[in-house]
């Protein structure tokens, strides 16, 4: 018998979280320890065949993700499990029922299991989950993220919970400063010098395979640092670092999607940034209003009361910043963007802007490219044509006018 196939869609609220589902599926982003599409594969014992995603996204096709499909490249002839990508699930093992049922989670429609034979939900369920298509209801553990914000702020209390669940206290380098009796766990290959302060009190800390955390520097849990990645010193917590990363200074309960370049001081806080995004020295985002206000973030659907007081920045795949850019709360940065000259620049800057301040112009495609080549070589690896293509729609709808 072959194993049900696991498909995460994308729907109208999701296609909405700016910067980054404009060149990601939401599926791809890190929440806890794990991206949202490996968080569902486990809990659900199932292999993600791919994302049904907006049509710019044709053609991802990401190292180590899952694909982004069209609805017609479906097949009826298999068992499939359609979950929203905003559908944080908690890791416990799930047995589905075989018969076709609808998916909750607290109550909240968020996907289908469809037996082989029987037609796929239309794309219009697919884009409005809440719409009933049949079935008995099944009831998942977990949360259905509402916005990026969501993501940041839930983020704490996820990375506890995994870090609780997937690994098991390790043996403690000599030199270590253990403050609490919270969980430490190293991975294989990782190290952390002499010198360096691990405080569990709030939370475990896990350090992934083959990262390291140079001294003097402050560990503070809940926090996942992923493997490969460089903590540098500084004060780091109540974060999910991915992979490959470079860290220094202070960072608070903020994500890092992976490959991000964060080499320097500078204060980065409830924050979240996708791959590839590199920080001049001194970068500092301001993640609370000087009258403890609510912070308003812009949306492709209009601005939005987060009913929080702390939020920082949100920036894109490939962002870069100069030396002392400064960002004010609830920043939204367009991906492929070049932000220098020390000004403090608009709290929306558009895909792929060049400039200081609000003096921003359309970054010349080739020369992003140009830039983008080197930056990914110096990590191994090397875009890739899906990804290539959806940037190239991505630049195009932000700028009509301009010549590639």
């Amino acid at each position: 018998m072959t194993d049900p196939v696991l498909y995460l869609f994308d729907d109208r609220r999701a296609r909405a979280w700016a910067p980054f589902s404009l060149t990601r599926p939401v599926g791809e982003v890190r929440y806890g320890v794990l991206t949202l599409r490996e968080r569902a594969e486990r809990v659900l014992g199932l292999r993600c065949g791919g994302h049904i995603a907006g049509p710019h996204l044709k053609g991802y096709d990401e190292p180590g993700a899952a694909p982004v499909l069209r609805h017609g490249d479906l097949t009826d002839e298999v068992t499939k499990v359609f979950l929203s990508s905003r559908a944080a699930l908690d890791l416990h093992d799930v047995r589905l029922p075989e018969g076709p049922a609808q998916l909750t989670v607290n109550g909240e429609i968020v996907g289908w299991v469809v037996p082989a034979g029987v037609a796929a939900p239309t794309s219009e369920s697919l884009l409005d989950p809440h719409v009933a298509v049949g079935g008995s209801h099944f009831e998942l553990a977990g949360e259905v993220l509402a916005w990026p914000w969501s993501l940041v702020a839930g983020t704490p209390r996820r990375v506890a919970r995994d870090v609780a669940r997937l690994y098991s206290e390790s043996h403690v380098p000599a030199g270590v400063i253990r403050v609490g009796d919270g969980l430490l766990s190293v991975g294989e290959g990782a190290g952390i010098e002499a010198g360096v302060v691990v405080d569990t009190r709030g939370g475990p800390v896990r350090i992934d395979d083959g990262a390291t955390v140079e001294g003097p520097g402050r560990l503070v849990g809940p926090l996942y640092v992923g493997g490969q990645t460089t903590i540098f010193g500084g004060t780091v917590s109540t974060s999910s670092i991915g992979p490959v990363c470079k860290v220094r200074g202070e960072v608070a309960d903020s994500v890092l999607l992976g490959f991000v370049n964060k080499a320097h001081d500078g204060f980065l806080g409830h924050a979240l940034l996708g791959c590839w995004v590199n920080l001049g020295a001194l970068t500092t985002n301001s993640d609370l209003k000087n009258n403890y206000g609510s912070i308003r973030v812009w949306t492709p659907e209009g601005p939005r009361d987060t009913g929080l007081v702390k939020v920082g920045c949100f920036l894109g795949d490939h962002v870069k910043t100069g030396i002392g850019t400064v960002l004010n709360t609830g920043t939204v940065v367009g991906v492929g963007s070049n932000l220098f000259g020390g000004l403090m620049p608009p709290s929306v800057v558009p895909p792929f802007s060049w400039g200081s301040g609000m003096d921003l112009t359309p970054h010349r495609l080739d020369k992003f490219f140009e830039t983008a080549e080197v930056a990914m070589a110096r990590r191994g690896r090397s875009l890739t044509p899906g990804v290539r293509a959806v940037l190239e729609r991505v630049w195009q709808a932000a700028h009509p006018r301009q010549m590639v």
